[in-house]
């Protein structure tokens, strides 16, 4: 585990001088057409000047809206700090994970940004491993990461043990939790009983239900009767959630106290759910989103997907890996384990040598009609 304070001076300072703008007013540009990168079917033309650096997201399918919203972020990082030194080629993963990978390593590229799908680790990873090219996914399934995929996506993991420090700050000691089936319920019980467990609190109910139906309302009613806690987990969509809450207390009730995810930030409905009232949840901080969406939609004519900031930071951090990374050669996947923070739209975040991600979160709390921040994200990381 790497230690090290995150001195906000300092990364704000670091951030200019290597452009990476994360921290600063994201640009506002007159309307343009500035086409996405497109995929390349043929081999890149030599280039020994540049780092060659492939793009792996949908293009085509049911995904395609998310992928070619990272694209478009991705092309708007590069202008925004007009970095010269770096060659992104986009590749199309709705058409085969593994095949766009091949093509990638294929044409000279020696990082890879993407997949966006967890299950298209697995195949990309089995052709980038073998050539000694990193992988920086946007899953948000940190069991995917490993020693050369570093998993960038913002994970419920984090998000719990966030709120989890918070609530046991403020008192809860006794936890419980509605478990939707599959692997997502899976992995939220686990981070809530790690969390739990490192903090000296306890899990001590628990309930499971199908989240294709309206299982989770008898779900609810079950736990509320087993009781003897005093926060729930509700590791579910705002609209579920908001089920679950209306039958686990009483109408006008603030206890218990309700915890959630990442999963509720940006959706209306939870300021506007009675049910939800002082509800916590965690997630990384819409500060600079407002800027980013702004400067993205004059140039793209469209609003932006939420997790398009991935692509937009991703670039960001390759731009500052290019400072000590000669082109054409591989990237040493120590260069993205450091102390220090990188820095981008959505605040400061590192990568653990095991290649999961440690994001500065911010607590926030459902109030009537509003949200508010009730713990702002840190300037600081644990050791």
């Amino acid at each position: 585990m790497l230690g090290g304070r995150i001195n906000r001076r300092r990364v704000l300072a670091m951030a200019a001088v290597t452009l990476l703008a994360g921290c600063q007013v994201v640009p506002r540009v007159e309307p343009q057409n500035v086409p996405a990168p497109t995929p390349t079917p043929t081999g890149l033309p030599s280039d020994q000047g540049r780092h060659r650096v492939a793009l792996l997201v949908p293009l085509s399918g049911p995904n395609s809206d998310v992928g070619q919203a990272i694209a478009n972020a991705a092309t708007m990082a590069l202008l925004d700090t007009n970095a010269d030194n770096v060659r992104i080629t986009t590749y199309d993963t709705a058409t085969g994970a593994g095949s766009a990978a091949a093509r990638a390593l294929s044409d000279g590229n020696k990082l890879i940004l993407g997949p966006l799908l967890s299950d298209d680790v697995t195949p990309v990873l089995a052709r980038a491993r073998p050539a000694g090219v990193p992988i920086i996914t946007f899953s948000n399934d940190s069991s995917v990461a490993a020693r050369d995929v570093f998993a960038m996506g913002i994970s419920p993991d984090a998000s719990i043990a966030r709120t989890v420090g918070y609530a046991i700050g403020r008192g809860a000691k006794r936890f419980a939790i509605l478990v939707p089936d599959g692997d997502y319920g899976a992995r939220a019980e686990a981070a809530l009983r790690t969390a739990v467990a490192a903090r000296g609190g306890a899990l001590v109910a628990r309930d499971t239900y199908d989240p294709g139906n309206t299982s989770i309302i008898s779900a609810a009613l079950r736990l509320k009767k087993k009781g003897g806690y005093d926060a729930v987990l509700l590791p579910e969509s705002a609209r579920l959630s908001i089920q679950a809450a209306g039958s686990l207390r009483a109408a006008g009730a603030v206890t218990p106290l309700l915890l959630g995810t990442e999963r509720w930030s940006g959706d209306p409905a939870v300021p506007g759910s009675a049910a939800l009232r002082g509800a916590l949840f965690s997630g990384v901080s819409d500060g600079r989103f407002g800027q980013f969406a702004e400067s993205y939609r004059s140039r793209f004519g469209t609003a932006p997907h939420r997790i398009a900031t991935l692509g937009y930071d991703a670039v960001l951090l390759t731009i500052r890996l290019a400072r000590n990374w000669k082109p054409g050669s591989t990237l040493p996947t120590g260069r993205l384990v450091q102390s220090d923070a990188f820095l981008g739209v959505d605040g400061a975040f590192r990568f653990h040598p095991n290649g999961t991600i440690e994001r500065a979160m911010e607590v926030r709390q459902v109030g009537k009609g509003r949200i508010d921040v009730v713990s702002p994200a840190p300037d600081r990381f644990e050791d």
